[in-house]
């Protein structure tokens, strides 16, 4: 150890840059000079913050211009702003530019087709349509800025020289800020003091990250002194950081004492904006980070914008109507010149100028094709994109509002977070899902574990949970059950738990003390949810092995006995386990009685039967027997077949884990079946008898205290392990900053100090803690981590001694086995190991650690390597198994995922054998299946492994051919060959795998064998690599994907996706934050896609094919004019009759109907998955669909014109009453068309119809009739009431429609009929 640590020395030595600064030789100093002045910092890389008092009172008010304040604006606009730059936005569009064009143009007098004024009418009602939305979206943001930067706290004065109330937006850098409990923090703060004597503050982080469970932060080493008030005026000291940053979890820096000497802080030091502190009276810090400059405020990014599908399809088909209109304008042009050139002079109706000259020919043509542009105008859709996002508001607010997207229990609806990318949601190919927290629920339940090569199966715990129900419970039952006396009530639930499964408000065992059933009748009453994180029934019950638990009780009880350690050492490894499992962790204690309340003095104990003298020989006489029995022959340990034999009798399951202890006094291993009696019946065999040394050690629990405690952790699966530890009688009572006090199984109180904790993180894939026996004096490390990590860093046993080294050697691999196996049967496995320090290679490292965690520069890789030193040469102490539950729904999830032609694939950090036994119960693998495995980091291996599962897959490939019908009648030739996937083959591969297929160039085959695949796992995947592959299948397969997951890990993943989904687990709210929807479960994925998704492809894709039917109609109409004109660019109908046509008369069916149309029922969809498949084959909306659309256009176009024509051949009509009929057929066909393709009629629908058709006769009466003088010379006065008193007019409106529908009409009847 010493050796190792020694030449990290000169390692490290050559990586700080070593300054020579007195007292801190091996400080770096990149922002003092040399000469030590404070006024030499360097502001531009490092963030230097003076305190507010007096001293430094010029300092502090110069750097304050420099950093932000604490008054936030998430606003995008303000009353500057809003008009430039919402414009600047809105002309992002091209339609909106090329409509800015079009009003130009038309201002030159040789261009003017409109009047100017009416020509500006449909863009500013566009552009005022979306600045009003987007206004009233801002106004919403500026009122809850407002509302919080109004927050009151309380923040120093230096003139008044006291804390006095302050807004939130007057806090500055630097500032002193006192918090009392329960108060929101305003700003980054770096704690300084609190009330708690050992310097602690607890705060919930739920309005940050979504987590509940509490974190504790340390005050500043060297100000951890707590007795004297906090005095802001004798602050002397200077706080250097980082520069401001999104990293929640990262932050480091030093405070700069008068004497030049430096303490390091880190995140632990960090009270973060928007926390809450609890459990704490008084928290005083110094503002870091303020307003735009915390990290809150910096990873507050708000929805995305994305492009949809649908939106990129739209803007090509947009080009295609540019590049129709040009020809439609370019016709006009040559038609005007080829009329004009007929004619031998200049007709009359050709107006010169003002000195009686006439335009070119090819000046005229010019400016003629410049007028069409200007008259055909609307034939680029501009109302189809306020259309589209009024549909998409509405779509979301139905999907917002689905009750079965509901989570009760949680209270928590679905968040839409992208507004415009709903349809996405009905074209989805690939589903890349995380597993620990998306596919199960992210409770961890202890299951079994390991012990010096033994292992220890649990049954009683495993009968224990299948008989567990997530169930609703029965009100009236469960009052009627929770109002009997306790006695009663324990005898009515043991009479009962073996007829029934247990139900959600019943324990395991039955519980009528202190918080469990405060809880209970809480829940019951609907009125709050638990407090405490990872603490539901299910999670705390552990009912132990009736093997181990004897083991235990002896171990607890031979400390007087007379008979021989034949189980020493079996015995002393299940104390350091057990111990290991209650220190090695970051839980925090409290009560069941004030669960917020932390718990930092140890619950008062009655006088134990045992001294500590005698505790003290206990552990002695443990050591000393370990030694003993290593130098013997190994005792043999039964295999794993052995432990999962049925057992003959089990631990009742009604009686509290505590009763083992305080019910029975100590017996041997013999007496075990009189134990499980007696525990059983309550009896005491001992009667009145002597007391002996075993009932001495059964005394000292009867003494024990029965305080209920709650664990919060910051992880289910540390709360799983103390929870199992506590079912042993480890109980975790309290723990400082300093100390973790534990209840040993006889009673006694331990206190060990806490000498150093290193935190779990994803690179080393470990936690440790290092602690100092209270009695031994024995500087310990235990460490916890995954297997694949741990099994390589234990100590090679020595040569020297054979039986020692296969003693060894035979418990690493049995641990070995049995780590396989829990993990084919599906748990989560950590390996438990431990290692005793010498004090001198002790203080070594540690003087390296607080090196390290001084340093500013490179400061996280130095904790790296101290972290690696120090976690070298462990012990094995055994290995523990927790199951991860599958959350209902899942496996019918998948499987119609499966049936809708959607690919999933699961991408995950756990085991492989974890991994693939989750796979196959959540129907993503068959036992059926055909499943390769490739694990490889061999390069040649691993194209030689994809090559040949490739060539083996496709001797099953099934080749489906895409052929054309006509009439039902298959023609003899086909389109092309798609390859579907084998439904019996599964690939699974490993992160190191992956590795070398994107470092190797090996992409290309490993897609390729993926097409073939049914189902794809990868494991032990990092975030990186998780987001590569979702970035791989996107971009090289061109397909719609999407990435769901419920923490920090997958947010890179959610990110990489055309649409990511986030859960709002239990692991924190990063993947909300990230994502674009957010559910609470996994299940509701299903109704997202094949309901929501398939309707609001389907809507939207025939909203835009109806808009652009509808312009490419009407703009027809005038085109099909200018053959009867001269080309001249005039017009047969009313100015304000084609604006209003497209933005009231037509706008709102369509609207309506992209809102709540239904193709096809959601109890069909759901039963019906195939279904799915038409959004994936985007064949709602595809260029197919949009040329016949076009075609048919034009087609009614021509029955609109030509029949009204016909009808009036001859006659003496007038221009505007020929438009007018015109007008009113082309309304009518385009609304019948709308009500032909209305799948699910309402009452909407129809009212809808009828109001647009009544309001474009009711102003058109009206404007006809008061329209005297309104375009001159020619003025449509009592151009309706005239045609509304002949009968052609009516028979031409009834007849025209009829003719233009009629092929539509006759192929959906075909369609029904056929399809």
């Amino acid at each position: 150890m010493a050796l190792s640590v020694d030449s990290a020395w000169y390692r490290w030595q050559s990586r700080w840059s070593v300054e020579e600064v007195s007292q801190t030789q091996l400080e770096s100093a990149p922002l003092l000079s040399a000469d030590k002045e404070r006024e030499k910092y360097v502001l531009d890389k490092w963030r230097v913050v003076f305190p507010s008092n007096e001293r430094f009172q010029k300092e502090s008010e110069k750097v304050c211009r420099v950093y932000s304040g604490n008054g936030i604006r998430t606003t995008k606009y303000t009353l500057l702003t809003f008009i430039p730059q919402n414009l600047f936005e809105q002309f992002h569009r091209l339609a909106n530019v090329y409509f800015l064009f079009l009003v130009i143009i038309n201002w030159f007098p040789q261009l003017e087709v409109f009047h100017r004024e009416i020509t500006m009418l449909p863009l500013v009602a566009v552009l005022l349509v979306i600045a009003i939305k987007d206004g009233a979206e801002d106004f919403k943001r500026y009122r809850f800025d407002q509302r919080i930067n109004s927050s009151k706290t309380k923040a120093y004065n230096r003139n008044k020289k006291a804390y006095i109330e302050t807004c939130w937006e007057e806090v500055r850098v630097g500032d002193f800020v006192q918090l009392q409990c329960n108060e929101t923090i305003p700003a980054d703060i770096l704690l300084l003091h609190t009330s708690d004597q050992n310097g602690i503050c607890h705060l919930e982080t739920s309005n940050l990250d979504g987590e509940t469970n509490l974190k504790q932060r340390q005050v500043v080493k060297g100000f951890s002194n707590q007795n004297a008030e906090f005095e802001p005026e004798l602050f002397q000291s200077t706080i250097v950081c980082e520069k401001p940053n999104n990293h929640l979890n990262r932050f480091k820096g030093y405070v700069e004492q008068p004497d030049l000497t430096r303490i390091g802080f880190n995140n632990e030091s960090l009270l973060l904006r928007g926390c809450t502190v609890r459990n704490t009276e008084v928290t005083i810090g110094i503002v870091v980070y303020a307003g735009p400059e915390t990290k809150a405020m910096l990873n507050n990014r708000g929805p995305r914008y994305k492009r949809s599908k649908i939106e990129q399809r739209l803007n090509i088909d947009i080009f295609f109507c540019v590049g129709l209109l040009f020809i439609m304008c370019l016709t006009g042009a040559l038609g005007h010149g080829i009329w004009n050139g007929l004619f031998l002079e200049y007709p009359l109706f050709v107006i010169p100028d003002i000195n009686g000259s006439y335009l070119a020919p090819a000046l005229a043509g010019f400016y003629m094709f410049l007028t069409m542009i200007i008259l055909l105008q609307i034939l680029i859709p501009i109302s189809l994109y306020v259309s589209i996002e009024l549909v998409k508001l509405g779509q979301v607010f139905l999907i917002h509002n689905d009750i079965d997207l509901y989570n009760e229990e949680l209270d928590l609806p679905i968040q839409c977070r992208a507004l415009n990318i709903t349809e996405d949601l009905g074209q989805i190919q690939y589903i890349f899902s995380d597993k620990t927290g998306t596919l199960t629920e992210n409770k961890m339940v202890f299951r079994r574990c390991t012990i010096d090569g033994r292992e220890f199966s649990h049954q009683e715990n495993a009968r224990r949970l299948e008989t567990y129900k997530e169930l609703d419970s029965d009100t009236e039952d469960c009052v009627k059950y929770l109002s009997l006396p306790p006695n009663e009530g324990g005898e009515i639930l043991r009479r009962t738990s073996t007829a029934k499964p247990l139900r959600r408000w019943q324990s395991a065992r039955a519980r009528f003390q202190g918080h469990t059933r405060h809880t209970r009748q809480r829940s019951l009453g609907g009125t709050s949810q638990s407090q405490v994180a990872f603490s539901s029934t299910i999670e705390k019950d552990v009912t132990p092995d009736n093997r181990l638990l004897m083991k235990v009780r002896n171990a607890s009880c031979q400390i007087e006995s007379l008979t021989p350690f034949m189980f020493a050492k079996t015995t002393s490894s299940i104390t350091d386990f057990f111990l290991a499992l209650t220190l090695c962790n970051t839980v925090v204690v409290s009560t069941a009685t004030d669960p917020r309340q932390r718990v930092t003095i140890p619950s008062p104990m009655k006088p134990s039967g045992l001294s500590l003298e005698k505790i003290h020989q206990l552990f002695q006489r443990l050591k000393l027997a370990s030694l003993s029995q290593s130098l013997s022959s190994a005792q043999s340990n039964s295999d794993l077949g052995e432990s999962l034999t049925t057992e003959t009798t089990r631990v009742c399951a009604d009686s509290e884990t505590k009763d083992y202890f305080s019910s029975r006094s100590c017996s041997t291993l013999a007496d075990d079946y009189s134990f499980r009696r007696d525990s059983i019946t309550g009896k005491d065999t001992f009667g009145d008898s002597d007391p002996t040394p075993a009932e001495i050690c059964g005394a000292a629990n009867q003494g024990a205290s029965q305080v209920e405690f709650c664990y919060e952790a910051e992880s289910p699966d540390e709360a799983a392990l103390v929870h199992a530890a506590r079912a042993y009688q480890f109980t975790l009572v309290s723990r400082t900053a300093e100390q973790v006090t534990v209840r040993l199984p006889e009673g006694t109180l331990l206190t060990f100090d806490l000498l150093f904790t290193l935190g779990f993180d994803s690179n080393r894939k470990r936690m440790s803690v290092v602690v100092r026996h209270p009695h031994t004096g024995e500087i310990i490390v235990y460490t916890k981590g995954a297997d694949s990590v741990i099994m390589d860093l234990l100590e090679e046993p020595s040569r020297a001694n054979l039986a020692l080294e296969k003693k060894i050697r035979k418990v690493r691999d049995q641990t070995q086995k049995h780590l396989d196996f829990y993990a084919r049967d599906g748990l989560r496995t950590l390996c438990i190991a431990k290692k005793v320090l010498s004090e001198d290679d002790f203080q070594i490292w540690a003087n390296f650690r607080r090196e390290a965690e001084t340093a500013i520069d490179n400061r996280d890789e130095l904790l790296m390597q101290t972290a690696q030193h120090l976690e070298t040469k462990l012990t094995l102490l055994g290995a523990t198994g927790i199951e991860d539950r599958l959350q209902d729904g899942v496996p019918d999830a998948i499987a119609a995922f499966r049936e809708a032609g959607i690919q999933t694939w699961v991408l995950t950090g756990d085991k492989q054998e974890t991994a693939v036994n989750i796979a196959y119960s959540c129907k993503l693998l068959d036992q059926r299946d055909t499943v390769f495995t490739i694990n490889t980091e061999s390069k040649e291996t691993c194209e030689s492994l994809l090559d040949i599962t490739l060539e083996e897959v496709k001797k099953a490939q099934s080749i489906q051919g895409i052929a054309w019908t006509v009439f039902g009648i298959k023609l003899p030739f086909s389109m092309s060959t798609t390859v579907t996937a084998d439904p019996a083959i599964g690939l699974v591969v490993d992160g190191r795998t992956l590795n070398t297929i994107f470092q190797g160039q090996l992409e290309h085959k490993f897609l390729e064998l993926t097409k073939y695949c049914r189902s794809v796992l990868c494991c032990r995947c990092t975030p990186l690599q998780k987001s590569m592959v979702v970035k791989l299948v996107r971009g090289q397969l061109k397909v719609m994907t999407l990435a769901i997951g419920d923490g920090a890990n997958d947010v890179s993943m959610i990110q990489a996706a055309d649409v990511g989904i986030g859960i709002s687990g239990q692991e924190g709210m990063q993947a909300v934050m990230a994502s674009d929807f957010a559910i609470s479960q996994f299940k509701h994925l299903k109704k997202l896609l094949l309901v929501h998704g398939h309707w609001c492809y389907s809507r939207l894709g025939k909203l835009v094919i109806y808009f652009f039917y509808k312009n490419v109609t009407y703009v027809n109409l005038l085109f099909w004019y200018q053959f009867f004109c001269a080309f001249s660019g005039a017009a047969m109908i009313d100015y304000w009759q084609m604006i209003f046509f497209n933005l009231f008369f037509t706008s709102v069916p369509p609207i309506l109907s992209g809102i709540l149309d239904k193709d096809v029922s959601a109890g069909t969809l759901l039963s019906l998955p195939g279904l799915y498949k038409s959004g994936q084959n985007s064949e709602v909306y595809k260029p197919l669909t949009f040329w016949v659309a076009i075609l048919e256009s034009f087609y009614q176009s021509l029955i609109c014109f030509f029949v009204p024509y016909l009808a009036y051949l001859d006659s003496d009509i007038d221009i505007f009453s020929f438009g007018t009929t015109i007008n009113t057929v082309a309304l009518l066909t385009i609304l019948f068309h709308q009500a032909l393709e209305i799948q699910t009629w309402t009452l909407s629908h129809g009212v809808t119809i009828t109001v647009s058709i009544l309001l474009y006769f009711i102003f058109s009466t009206i404007y006809n009739a008061t329209c005297v003088n309104c375009n001159p010379p020619t003025n449509p006065y009592w151009i309706m009431e005239f045609e509304m008193s002949q009968a052609s007019f009516y028979f031409i409106s009834i007849i025209t429609p009829v003719i233009a529908l009629l092929p539509r009409f006759e192929h959906m009847l075909l369609f029904v009929t056929v399809g």
